[in-house]
């Protein structure tokens, strides 16, 4: 499973919202709340969020292995 846990991390540490996200960028709702809930977004999302925030792939997004019951 992919996790977008460190994006919100990276998000505070350089002082953006999802308000600056949104409005400022251009990033819709259903994008935002999709990351939210660790869904699939593309790949030109993530390329976006990494230009914006300046960063890598790796500050923002990370490989959790799924266990199965």
């Amino acid at each position: 499973m992919i996790t977008y846990r460190l994006l919100w991390e990276t998000m505070k540490k350089k002082g953006i919202s999802t308000y600056h996200l949104r409005y400022k960028e251009n990033i819709g709702g259903g994008t935002l709340q999709r990351l939210q809930k660790n869904e699939i977004v593309s790949t030109s999302t993530l390329n976006l969020l990494c230009k914006i925030l300046k960063c890598g792939l790796s500050d923002i997004a990370e490989y959790i292995e799924d266990i199965e019951y």
